[in-house]
């Protein structure tokens, strides 16, 4: 699943490529986007993310909310042959945005425009007092808090995985055992993180790609998700995988304490 660079990625390719742009028209291919009505006539004023939600403002007071979920992918196009796999099409005057989605979870809303920002997103306003008063004595484990969306905004396994092992704090670690010197590593370690894989476009390790259909490179950076076996870059021990809420950990049992 796109996680926060991924989707931040996209989000900063569309508002290059489409902001101030009126939309032509748009078609659906799946069923279950027959909520959808053309969206013809619009003009798309910004385009900026949520979490890990893709938000395009429209000249309406409304949004086009798009997840991505599990395979979605958005491509752009020139050409009007349309991908395998397209559940829906919007046609702007320099070309097409399809939603490419082989598994069909990806899900398209229309709902008005917020106009707060979430004080969650741990690269924007990030409400760091905000967060320790209402998640920092909690008894969940350290890497389940981090990808809960109600408490930081973004963020999924493989980050996690990477920014947990920066800041040298165990996966399972109760949240409510940590100081606030491990929270600030875990803070610092995760805006550098995400800033660094934004610039990388993403870490493509099986279905992700940008706009153009490229492949992220921040796979190339990473220092503990898909490490298992491999010697540890910060102390030489051998990366471990375990098992967390069905998901896959990777982490340093020498210097992740």
């Amino acid at each position: 699943m796109p996680e926060l660079p991924e989707v931040e990625t996209l989000c900063r390719q569309l508002q290059n490529k489409i902001a101030g742009k009126k939309i032509f028209s748009s078609a659906v291919y799946d069923a279950k986007l027959a909520h959808l009505q053309d969206m013809g006539g619009n003009t798309v004023v910004a385009v900026r993310r949520q979490g890990k939600t893709i938000e395009m403002l429209l000249n309406t007071g409304n949004s086009i909310l798009i997840h991505l979920r599990m395979t979605g992918r958005l491509l752009w196009q020139k050409e009007t042959d349309r991908p395998k796999h397209t559940r829906w099409q919007m046609t702007l005057p320099a070309g097409n945005l399809y939603l490419v989605d082989p598994r069909r979870f990806a899900t398209v809303r229309i709902a008005p425009t917020k106009d707060a920002p979430e004080s969650n997103d741990i690269i924007l306003d990030f409400d760091e007092q905000a967060f320790m008063a209402n998640h920092g004595r909690r008894k969940t484990k350290v890497k389940n808090l981090i990808m809960d969306q109600n408490a930081v905004s973004g963020i999924g396994n493989i980050y996690a995985c990477e920014i947990l092992h920066a800041a040298g704090v165990h996966p399972e670690k109760k949240a409510a055992a940590l100081t606030k010197k491990d929270w600030a590593k875990i803070f610092r370690n995760a805006k550098n993180i995400l800033a660094r894989a934004i610039e990388k476009r993403g870490t493509s390790i099986s279905d992700w790609r940008d706009l153009n259909g490229l492949k992220g490179e921040n796979q190339f950076e990473l220092k503990a998700y898909g490490q298992e076996g491999k010697k540890c870059i910060k102390c030489g021990a051998t990366i471990s995988r375990i098992k967390q809420g069905g998901r896959s950990t990777f982490y340093c049992p020498n210097c992740q304490r």
